[in-house]
């Protein structure tokens, strides 16, 4: 337990880091999270940034199914404790599965994707004060620099355009995302029957809580947290990594 900045008592923090993803989109025959960047897996970069940021005192790492042994292996526990758990058919029934081991006396839960292998420990730390300072729902977010269009979309996803979106106020999100526990909690717990089939599972936790009704707030992002999806993602994280 540790004292809150204005002074309290504050209690836990758990970070949920998915990495049951496969590594289809990648080109790679394994696990999404443990293809190799400068020598070390994403689900490695992405769990020592974490625990690089000082407010996360215990990871819980989600993975394919029969994997657990590889990923025991990589991941080192020795400044954080890391727990295993098995992912589900989607992101959202990985994250159900990670929140449900995780007790009440949690406060704080941030939830943060291993394809955001790079997302800074500063980062982060942003989100987890945010909360603490009362936002119970946060995310990052960077401005969108390409000029967006809704398209009235046909089949095979070409159509007329029905408008240009007003660019200004719209933010590409990243994670971790953080929040309240027990709102995290409830709601997934509002949406689990989504959960199940990829098309209808909320794509962040975010959106889970947005369908409440409840206030998500948005930090400033950094690139650094850009997602890795395609091999040219690939390599712009090592060319982020070769930054002075």
């Amino acid at each position: 337990m540790s004292a809150n900045p204005a002074g309290g008592a504050t209690r836990g923090c758990v970070a949920i880091l998915t990495a049951a993803g496969s590594g289809t989109r990648l080109g790679a025959e394994q696990p999404k999270a443990l293809v190799e960047l400068r020598g070390e897996s994403l689900v490695v970069h992405a769990a020592r940034r974490l625990a690089d940021s000082g407010c996360v005192e215990r990871i819980i790492v989600t993975h394919p199914e029969g994997e657990a042994e590889r990923f025991a292996a990589i991941l080192d526990s020795s400044r954080v404790p890391i727990e295993l758990v098995p992912g589900g058919a989607t992101r959202q029934s990985s994250v159900a599965a990670a929140l449900a081991r995780i007790d009440d006396d949690v406060d704080v839960v941030l939830v943060h994707d291993a394809a955001r292998a790079l997302a800074p420990p500063e980062l982060v730390r942003r989100v987890y004060e945010a909360v603490r300072q009362g936002r119970r729902a946060v995310v990052p977010g960077l401005p969108v620099s390409d000029t967006i269009k809704r398209v009235a979309v046909d089949g095979a996803g070409e159509g007329p355009v029905v408008a240009t979106v007003d660019r200004a106020t719209l933010r590409a999100i990243q994670t971790p995302q953080g929040f309240d526990r027990a709102l995290l909690a409830r709601a997934h717990e509002a949406g689990a029957a989504r959960a199940a089939q990829e098309g209808d599972a909320a794509t962040d936790d975010a959106g889970l809580v947005e369908a409440l009704g409840e206030e998500v707030w948005v930090v400033t992002g950094k690139e650094e947290a850009r997602k890795i999806t395609v091999p040219a993602d690939l390599l712009l994280a090592e060319a982020l990594l070769s930054r002075p």
